[in-house]
């Protein structure tokens, strides 16, 4: 019997000393992160940010009523003055009706010479004239009626621009809804962009910024001609517009614009990859005795993957770099490594 005992106290045991490590494997484990200790940094005096460059006139040719063309004068690519004529649309019965009523209008003004001296002289009464002087200002009036219509058969250059691409061929067809090409202005384009509130003071009409195309290293002056009224609720940046005169953008190309600060600022910087965004507010993960604490910040300046923390840090805090995604409220954190600063600037440039 003391026998079987015993080996049933052994199997317990053995039991027991399997399950203790499965217990402990069953607990929460530790999210390994690596950090960087929060310091003050140069902030450089540049804000850069993206551009779209805009023709500083820009029109789809189309014509004001339907017709055949005939007579078409799009030369693609090449400048046209403003006054050009581009198209004709056929205005035979037009022309038609025009002489028609020059001939009524040639009769009626003689009888209205005639009428009116008879009415010197008390020869008819003054209803019989004014009969006579209506009919001659009607017709005047059918003739400025034609011209107008005349006039919407011919397309002219609204303004001094390059022609683009040709859409139709002589003799076709068209209605106003028809594009026969496009003209822009190059000459002096438009660079329209954004920045984010916190520099919004940085922008004053007349105030030069400067634009750098992709993969150019010239770099031009822009004036700022004009804002928007109202900063976007939504994005909260506001939209600028810069005039840019003799450079050789196409319109809808991308651009760099480098807006002056005026000096360099000091500033706690963070990995954008760092930052995690949410509905309300931009977080970070500071590591504090071993826990994860997701806390609040305000970011600004945005430069060499790095982004500038205007409030919710203070200099000394432990930021997790790595593995912010797996973080929960207060969960444990098992620091890998200390990282440098220096090590992001640039990764995401």
């Amino acid at each position: 019997m003391y026998p079987l005992l015993l080996a049933g106290v052994f199997v317990i045991s053995c039991k027991s000393k399997k399950e203790e490590p499965r217990q402990q494997n069953n607990g929460p484990q530790a999210v390994i992160v690596d950090v960087i200790i929060a310091g003050k940094n140069n902030i450089s005096n540049i804000v850069e940010v993206n551009g779209s460059v805009v023709a500083n006139e820009a029109a789809n040719l189309q014509p004001e009523v339907s017709g055949r063309l005939t007579y078409l004068n799009l030369p693609e690519g090449t400048k046209v003055s403003q006054g050009t004529v581009l198209a004709r649309i056929n205005d035979a019965d037009l022309q038609a009706n025009t002489q028609k009523i020059k001939v009524q209008l040639d009769l009626a003004e003689k009888n209205e010479e005639r009428l009116r001296k008879l009415l010197s002289i008390g020869g008819i009464n003054q209803a019989d004239y004014d009969a006579v002087l209506n009919q001659v200002n009607t017709l005047k009036a059918d003739l400025d009626i034609l011209k107008a219509q005349i006039d919407k058969t011919i397309l002219k250059a609204p303004f001094t621009g390059v022609l683009g691409l040709r859409m139709i061929s002589p003799g076709a067809y068209v209605t106003p809804a028809t594009i026969l090409a496009t003209l822009q202005q190059i000459d002096k384009v438009k660079i329209d962009f954004t920045i984010p509130e916190a520099y919004t003071t940085l922008i004053a009409k007349g105030k030069t910024v400067s634009i750098k195309t992709n993969g150019r290293e010239a770099i031009k002056k822009a004036v700022i001609i004009a804002t928007e009224p109202q900063i976007d609720a939504t994005t909260r940046n506001l939209k600028v517009r810069a005039e840019l005169t003799g450079a050789d953008i196409n319109p809808g190309g991308f651009v760099k614009v480098l807006i002056e600060t005026g000096g360099q600022n000091s500033s706690i910087l963070v990995p954008t990859n760092a930052i995690i965004p949410d509905a309300k507010a931009k977080k970070v993960v500071v590591v504090k005795d071993g826990k994860g604490i997701l806390t609040d910040i305000v970011t600004g300046l945005r430069v060499n993957g790095m982004a500038e923390v205007l409030s919710g840090l203070k200099v000394g805090d432990s930021i997790a770099v790595s593995g912010v995604l797996f973080v929960r409220p207060n969960s444990q954190l098992k620091v890998r490594s200390v990282k440098q600063i220096e090590d992001f600037a640039g990764a995401q440039q």
